[in-house]
């Protein structure tokens, strides 16, 4: 009888982990799945955008610069239209680049920071401008 219950002790312990073994599966449990992919610097060179007003109605060029610049102004998220078709949310190193974009609405310049894409969202961190 003692046999017996061992034997039925050890069966449902498999029959509890088995399932909890298998759905671990496959997964890479080392240090360095964790951690994000290292941000690829890229430069791009483009339109300066107050994303707002670019997102809800379409708006750039130069006949939108001074609403632009004064949207940029107040703190309203700006980003550039890449010549490769996308557009990025800019960003400098932990802060806006607000103060330093709005004088550039509407106009080319070229930038080069950290790409970061999330969720169909591109964004260039640490931002700068090349001179």
């Amino acid at each position: 009888m003692k046999q017996y219950r061992n034997t039925i002790l050890a069966v449902s312990l498999a029959a509890l982990l088995v399932p909890a073994l298998r759905a671990h599966e496959g997964e890479d449990h080392s240090a360095s799945a964790a951690k994000p992919p290292a941000a690829e610097m890229i430069t791009v060179k483009g339109e300066v955008l107050d994303m707002a007003c670019y997102i809800d109605h379409n708006a750039s060029g130069e006949k939108h610069a001074a609403c632009a610049k004064t949207c940029i102004e107040s703190g309203l998220p700006v980003g550039i239209k890449g010549e490769d078709g996308k557009t990025y949310l800019l960003v400098g190193e932990h802060k806006p680049l607000n103060q330093i974009l709005a004088p550039l609405a509407a106009k080319t310049i070229t930038v080069r920071g950290k790409f970061v894409s999330r969720d169909g969202f591109n964004m260039l961190e640490n931002a700068e401008i090349v001179k």
